[in-house]
């Protein structure tokens, strides 16, 4: 009961005040040099280069954008790097070799079909949020690459909708779905485990926490181990890119911090090139 009253807190204080005084974030996220832009661009390989872009992938933001400042307070900075350092250690000595030990295993089609299976599974989330946020068109197609994915791609193993019927389809959550109400980021935050967040995308996550299907799968091991999956097969396809992205940064947090702001705030306002659809090239 207590953590649905925090929510609500957090929410009207976003109501109240969506602009948090913001502070500009400084231009230590740029990039070191045009040789760490070309190991970035390397990062990338044959996997990566296959995957949909489902989700707006931050690690793959232009550095030269952040001269854009993103406005975002971060009154929790020493705290924020903190929980940054460790999720650094955690993805480097952690989820990433058991990515690419995942990867050395399972063979690229299988790795597809995972992703494909998640990404039909999280239909509701999508739907809903397309729905709140007005985009009536957007949640009839998310509908039908559901039904057509569900029955003709085997579960939603193949992404049947998308390959050979040609619907596009773009992310949605109840943090875009906020913005687009006019409710601002609030602070930054970085969550353990989860990574960058706002204030109002933590609030979001919890949103969306109540339609997840992965949430009312039992017993609660198979709920973490689905995620646990989802997540390790997603890293599979994107091994190396987070190197790359330390690499080419002076400041990999503030650079995080800026392109995730950046990033969160183009996907509300929808712009062209940042949302982008599903592009499975199998």
């Amino acid at each position: 009961m207590k953590s649905y009253l925090v929510l609500i807190v957090m929410i009207l204080t976003l109501i109240a005040g969506p602009a948090v005084a913001g502070n500009a974030a400084d231009q230590t996220g740029q990039t070191a040099s045009s040789g760490s832009d070309q190991a970035a661009g390397a990062a990338g390989r044959t996997d990566t280069a296959e995957d949909d872009g489902f989700e707006a992938d931050i690690f793959q933001e232009d550095q030269a954008d952040q001269q854009t400042h993103a406005m975002v307070a971060d009154p929790l900075e020493r705290f924020n790097r903190a929980v940054f350092v460790f999720n650094d250690k955690l993805y480097m000595y952690g989820l990433e070799p058991l990515a690419k030990g995942y990867a050395r295993v399972v063979p690229t089609v299988a790795r597809k079909g995972v992703k494909n299976f998640f990404n039909n599974l999280f239909f509701p989330i999508r739907f809903v949020n397309n729905l709140l946020q007005g985009k009536g068109e957007a949640a009839g197609m998310e509908f039908s690459a559901f039904f057509i994915n569900t029955t003709l791609g085997f579960g939603g193993l193949n992404d049947f909708a998308q390959k050979y019927v040609g619907i596009q389809l773009q992310d949605e959550d109840f943090g875009q779905t906020l913005g687009s109400y006019g409710i601002g980021n609030g602070f930054y935050l970085m969550l353990p485990v989860l990574g960058p967040s706002s204030l109002r995308d933590a609030v979001g996550r919890a949103g969306d926490w109540f339609i997840d299907p992965i949430n009312y799968a039992h017993p609660w091991e198979l709920s973490w181990g689905a995620r646990g999956l989802e997540k390790v097969n997603w890293i599979s396809f994107h091994i190396g890119e987070y190197e790359a992205f330390k690499e080419a940064s002076i400041d990999p947090y503030t650079a995080m911090r800026n392109a995730y702001i950046q990033n969160r705030n183009a996907l509300v306002k929808d712009l062209t090139g940042v949302q982008k659809p599903k592009d499975n090239k199998e």
